[in-house]
């Protein structure tokens, strides 16, 4: 969990599994704004724990190219987990909930620019509901299975029109 603790990480494994044909360290790079060798540091971090691995080479083989391990992520802490295990999960918690919040007020900076129906379709929301936690994890994979058929790596090529959107969700006790 350490390994996605940066933000650099986090934004660079999101990067590379969307873009299933891999990166390279530099232009990894110019994604994050770090150096090309700042940027090979991390990745290899990423690589150490298998977030991600070298992809096949694009011709002469003298840049590595690097793909995600794994189509996404989620952060599930154990009950039982030692001291250690519960600050790395609230450390990798931190780095998830700071770049998602990243991205909430990159495009909140931008409302007002974005074409109408965009506009119109976007959504910010805190619902609260009264559920078992049962019914919380049966909510969870019915929202997951409407997803998932709208992922990046299911839509190739995705129809005119189309754009990335962060779907953000949380369950948890307000009581």
């Amino acid at each position: 969990m350490r390994a996605l603790a940066h933000p650099a990480r986090l934004e660079v494994l999101e990067h590379l599994s969307l873009n299933p044909d891999g990166a390279t360290a530099t232009e990894c790079a110019d994604v994050v704004g770090l150096s090309p060798s700042a940027m090979s540091y991390h990745l290899r971090a990423l690589a150490k724990v298998g977030l991600i691995h070298e992809g096949p080479s694009r011709g002469d083989g003298r840049e590595r190219v690097w793909q995600a391990s794994h189509q996404g992520y989620s952060v599930a802490g154990d009950h039982d987990a030692s001291p250690e295990q519960i600050e790395a999960e609230k450390v990798v918690s931190e780095a998830m909930l700071a770049r998602q919040n990243d991205k909430v007020r990159q495009y909140l900076g931008r409302l007002h620019s974005e074409p109408r129906e965009w506009f119109d379709a976007v959504f910010l929301s805190d619902v609260s509901i009264e559920v078992t936690a049962d019914e919380l994890k049966e909510l969870i994979a019915q929202i997951s299975a409407l997803i998932e058929p709208l992922r990046s790596v299911h839509r190739r090529p995705p129809p005119p029109n189309t754009r990335r959107v962060s779907i953000q969700l949380r369950g948890i006790p307000v009581d």
